[in-house]
């Protein structure tokens, strides 16, 4: 019965052909994420831990997470028990990710390059870690060890000097083996059993065992990201604003449908209120991939999940090359997979997106996990404004600058004038008493 439900929602799914640019963006509409309804009880919930710390941590893990931690700290006994509680193949794929991963961080640091922008000025810029970051892990029904990987090795590469993590316990009071196996692997002691909202609270205000960090990272539903807002708006950063997650794919005539059926459902089972987008050159594209979508449908394990996000699927048929890409533009979607035989050309018309997937054998799976690029990405249009997390978000970015005597000389005189012009007169005189020295001046 499920799979006749499943064939006729698919069946019927709306198809928009060559829409007009003024009904875009209704087309292109989000599933609904408002916090603002969520903020008195996350804000609630957010006091009483900068008021009570772990007691009220603690308390609201009894309550979410229906079991109440004796520590909220991960014993090391705790990590060597989970060590061999993890399958040998799935070490190994772990161990592919993290060299991936480091491999590409890694080759985002930056030189310190002195340059000399006038004889005798010397500025440059220099990379300096987040002291204190803390990582949110979710735990849940899929415990996600590959954001551990994704946040983890930034932050040690950066060098953060400490790194909190916060996961949610399971109702035994464990966390998830593969997350501990994980930590261990990249080097992270500090491991809390701490989830949502108070996990939010803790590492924003600090408890007597939760180090207050400096930088909020990782992903959650939707009361974790109202208080990551929440906390960002009284002065901790945070990574990114964050909604549901997201897929678009551009598919012609040469597309394999069946991979592209693979990727929208991909996209669908991360939860009901994911969006996945396809915008085709023709409509017997979309007419094959709708096919392969009930052939694959039935197959998934989080079938009656990606059945529920397949409401908020868009298919739309725009024969303008140009234009479907000014579309896709428009939606900046998270992920963004070009099945052609002609994805790195049309690459370059991509303007907004947080990650690009090219070509027919480049799945948003393989970003997910092991290519080495960052799975941690801008959702709900902010890719407009904003990157995926990378090494940067890790580091501050320091200026210097030193000049010498014949520096001062040569831009001094510069600097008087327009201090002068802005009415700054002590900004002048710092200039002007040098340059005595320095010129003799009286």
């Amino acid at each position: 019965n499920d799979h006749v439900i499943n064939k006729r929602n698919i069946k019927n799914m709306q198809v928009f052909i060559n829409p007009d640019k003024s009904s875009w963006n209704g087309i292109l509409q989000r599933p609904a994420f408002d916090t603002r309804q969520l903020e008195g009880t996350v804000a609630a919930i957010l006091e009483e831990v900068r008021l009570n710390g772990d007691a009220a941590v603690k308390k609201y893990a009894l309550q979410f997470d229906k079991v109440e931690p004796n520590e909220l700290k991960v014993t090391a006994g705790e990590i060597d028990e989970a060590l061999n509680l993890v399958d040998e193949k799935l070490k190994a794929a772990i161990q592919i990710a993290k060299d991936n991963i480091t491999a590409f961080h890694q080759s985002q640091k930056e030189a310190v390059t002195p340059i000399e922008t006038t004889n005798g000025v010397v500025c440059w810029r220099k990379s300096v870690g987040i002291e204190k970051v803390g990582l949110y892990i979710p735990g849940g029904t899929a415990p996600l060890f590959s954001t551990l990987l994704m946040l983890g090795i930034p932050a040690m590469l950066a060098g953060c000097k400490e790194i909190v993590v916060c996961t949610p316990p399971d109702k035994n009071g464990k966390i998830n083996p593969v997350i501990l196996y994980v930590a261990q692997l990249i080097g992270l002691k500090n491991i809390y059993k701490a989830g949502g909202v108070q996990a939010i609270g803790a590492m924003a205000y600090g408890t007597a065992t939760i180090t207050k960090v400096y930088k909020i990272f990782g992903p959650g539903n939707q009361y974790v990201t109202c208080a990551k807002q929440l906390v960002n708006a009284t002065g901790i950063a945070i990574d990114m604003p964050a909604g549901p997650s997201e897929v678009a794919v551009y598919a012609d005539e040469t597309c394999n449908v069946a991979f592209v059926a693979a990727d929208l459902l991909s996209q669908a089972e991360h939860g009901t209120d994911s969006q996945v987008i396809l915008v085709a050159n023709a409509v017997a594209v979309i007419d094959k991939v709708k096919v392969e979508i009930e052939k694959q449908l039935t197959q998934l394990s989080r079938v009656a999940i990606a059945t529920k996000a397949l409401e908020y699927a868009r298919f739309i048929v725009i024969e303008n090359t140009a234009v479907a890409f000014e579309l896709l533009n428009e939606y900046a979607p998270e992920h963004l997979i070009i099945a052609s035989d002609s994805a790195l050309a049309l690459a370059e018309k991509v303007s907004n997106a947080g990650s690009v997937f090219l070509g027919h054998y480049s799945p948003e799976s393989a970003g997910d996990y092991a290519s080495g690029t960052n799975h941690t990405l801008p959702t709900n249009g902010y890719a407009k404004a904003y990157s995926g997390v990378s090494l940067d978000s890790f580091v501050r970015k320091i200026t210097f600058q030193q000049l010498s005597e014949t520096g001062i000389k040569n831009i001094g005189p510069a600097v008087e004038v327009m201090a002068a012009a802005e009415g700054l007169g002590a900004h002048k005189n710092a200039v002007t008493i040098r340059l005595k020295k320095v010129e003799g001046r009286r």
